[in-house]
C-alpha cells in the first residue's frame, strides 16, 4: 500500500501502518532522520482528545485539509508536536509521531537536544531533535521539509492508551512498534 493511499485511510489503520516508516527533516539545509515507533490516533469529531474535536478553527485548520499535511502545534506553550493528517478532507483526524529510534543526524540531534541519550522519545522531544517547529505547520508529508517514506519494517504492534490525556482515556490507540531483526 502506498503511503498516500494508507493516509487517505482510516485513522486507527494509518497510526498502525506508519510505524516501521521513515520520517525525515531537512530544515536549514541539515538531514535528519528516525523510524517510526510510536504514534497516537486522534479521530475528529468521533474523539473528544482530539483538537478537532469541537470545530475547526485558525489553529487546527490544516487537521480538516487533505491527507498528508502536518499539522505543528504548540503543547502547553513549551514543545511542538507534529500529527500526519489521515482520512478524508474535512474530518479533522491525525496521527501524532510521538517517538522514533534516530538513523540520520545523530549528532545533530544530539546538539539539538543538549543531551546524548532519549533523543526521540517523547513528541516534543522528536520535534526538538528534528528541528520541526511551527514553522513546518501546514506543509505536507509527501514533498515538505518533513517527509514519511519507506515501508515498514517488521515487528510486533502493542496497542495501549493514549499518554497525556483527560479524555477518552479508555481508547488503546496509541501504538508501538518493537522491531524484529
Amino acid at each position: 500500500m502506498t503511503l498516500a493511499d494508507l493516509l487517505a485511510g482510516p485513522v486507527l489503520d494509518a497510526a498502525r501502518g506508519l510505524l516501521g516508516r521513515r520520517l525525515a527533516s531537512s530544515i536549514g539545509g541539515i538531514d535528519t532522520a528516525v523510524t517510526i515507533t510510536e504514534v497516537e490516533a486522534y479521530a475528529g469529531e468521533a474523539d473528544p482528545a482530539s483538537h478537532a474535536y469541537r470545530r475547526q478553527t485558525d489553529r487546527n485548520a490544516v487537521m480538516f485539509g487533505p491527507p498528508g499535511g502536518l499539522y505543528v502545534y504548540r503543547s502547553y506553550g513549551i514543545h511542538w508536536c507534529m500529527n500526519v493528517v489521515c482520512g478524508s478532507e474535512g474530518l479533522g483526524r491525525a496521527v501524532l509521531l510521538r517517538g522514533g529510534a534516530p538513523i540520520e543526524g545523530i549528532e545533530l540531534m544530539t546538539e539539538r537536544r543538549g543531551r546524548g541519550n532519549n533523543l526521540t522519545d517523547g513528541p516534543g522531544k522528536l520535534c526538538q531533535a528534528m528541528g520541526v517547529s511551527g514553522e513546518q505547520d501546514g506543509s505536507n508529508v509527501f514533498d515538505g521539509p518533513v517527509t514519511i517514506s519507506g515501508d515498514p519494517v517488521p515487528g510486533l504492534i502493542k496497542a495501549s492508551p493514549r499518554i497525556g490525556i483527560t479524555k477518552a482515556v479508555d481508547r488503546e490507540w496509541r501504538f508501538v512498534l518493537n522491531p524484529t531483526s
